[in-house]
């Protein structure tokens, strides 16, 4: 922090719920960065930006990405200068250039990212996620004190960089988990759990088999659904929309440190979160969002943004027996236009909040396939 600074406020991006900071990268260049708690290095996903400003290259590493099978190559780079301007600055990080972009962050989010931000570098301080005003702020922790009423303090494993929450889970009433879940900030979802981990994870009688995100490796596959309840803390939350992915059985379980899953954004953005590093503490305080209902969407699409301003939208994938299955829309269709709207005009973002409106709503969506135009009609319901 700037000399004499007990706290700073970093302003950030909310986008398809990822925490997005600009961050001047070596003195020259605003990049966006994705704010990961569930990140052990800070990750430059592409690589002409360091090798346009003559960056040089230490070693190789392999990383494995987020389908735990994958292997990237990744090479290091040290002394790289980062600038939140007028907060704060690190004058000489470690970080990890990506070979190739494998991270393809656009296609899912919507959104111009050009690599993830480890929370590590800012361990030092106490940092505090305030989800509604889209800041963080880090303070001094000699002069920090916990002045707001209703925190709830839990403790924290540590491990490379990662943090980690002993806690329990129902997938159905009457049948108790105990879980320990990465704490992860990078992923745009409420929770994910690993079913070959603990005999009772298994996917819910609800779930479907379906596109479960992206990350380091490329999309990831398995099963949504919802739970009964899973615990913060003091704090249960109930009816909650899960991922269930199964790992590669040869894969070493010591590298996920014997985790069963991570919490990501979605369900964090519930709470005021306050994390310690230094003393393995989170601290969690009710949002006015702590009782909203967790919304899937009800149409059946995955769509990938594309384009110069990401507003070209193409269908990934369709859900078998949904909406827009029953519509006969097809995976490589692009969609152009929902209702009277044009969706040029439209974010990923604001495309995917419109198809999770309530049930029974029906929307008229125009296709382009092989050149031709072809008019759709989808009628919204719940898939879990």
């Amino acid at each position: 922090m700037p000399e004499g600074k007990r706290q700073v406020e970093i302003p950030f991006e909310y986008t398809n719920n990822f925490i997005i900071l600009t961050v001047t990268f070596n003195g020259l260049l605003p990049l966006k960065f994705i704010f990961d708690t569930g990140a052990e290095h800070t990750i430059l996903s592409k690589r002409e930006i360091s090798d346009m400003m003559n960056v040089t290259y230490e070693r190789e590493f392999r990383v494995t990405g987020s389908d735990l099978k994958t292997e990237l190559v990744a090479f290091l780079a040290r002394r790289i200068r980062f600038d939140i301007p007028d907060k704060v600055t690190a004058p000489s990080m470690d970080i990890l250039v990506l070979q190739e972009d494998y991270f393809r962050f656009e296609e899912y989010a919507g959104v111009n990212v050009h690599g993830i931000m480890s929370a590590n570098a800012f361990s030092k301080y106490i940092i505090k996620i305030n989800y509604d005003r889209r800041v963080i702020t880090l303070y001094d922790r000699a002069a920090f004190k916990l002045r707001e009423d209703g925190f709830v303090s839990m403790p924290l494993e540590i491990f490379r960089n990662k943090i980690y929450l002993k806690t329990q889970l129902s997938i159905v009433p009457d049948s108790l988990a105990f879980v320990k879940l990465l704490i992860d900030t990078g992923a745009g979802l409420p929770l994910l759990l690993f079913t070959d981990t603990h005999p009772l994870l298994h996917p819910s009688a609800n779930a479907i088999p379906s596109n479960i995100g992206m990350g380091l490796g490329g999309y990831l596959e398995g099963f949504t659904g919802r739970i009964h309840e899973v615990q913060l803390g003091t704090f249960p939350q109930k009816n909650v929309i899960t991922y269930f992915q199964t790992l590669d059985s040869v894969f070493n379980a010591e590298h996920l440190n014997k985790r069963n899953g991570l919490i990501g954004n979605t369900l964090l953005s519930r709470f005021f979160v306050i994390l310690d590093f230094q003393s393995a503490t989170m601290w969690l305080k009710p949002s006015k969002y702590y009782k909203s209902e967790f919304v899937y969407d009800r149409s059946g699409l995955s769509i990938i943004a594309s384009g110069n301003n990401f507003n070209r939208f193409t269908v990934q994938n369709v859900l078998p027996h949904s909406p827009a299955y029953d519509a006969d829309i097809r995976k490589g269709d692009e969609i152009v236009r929902v209702g009277a709207l044009p969706t040029s005009f439209s974010s990923l973002a604001d495309l995917q909040h419109t198809f999770q409106k309530k049930v029974g709503k029906k929307l008229k969506v125009v296709v382009r396939r092989d050149g031709k135009l072809i008019r759709k009609r989808i009628v919204l319901r719940d898939l879990i």
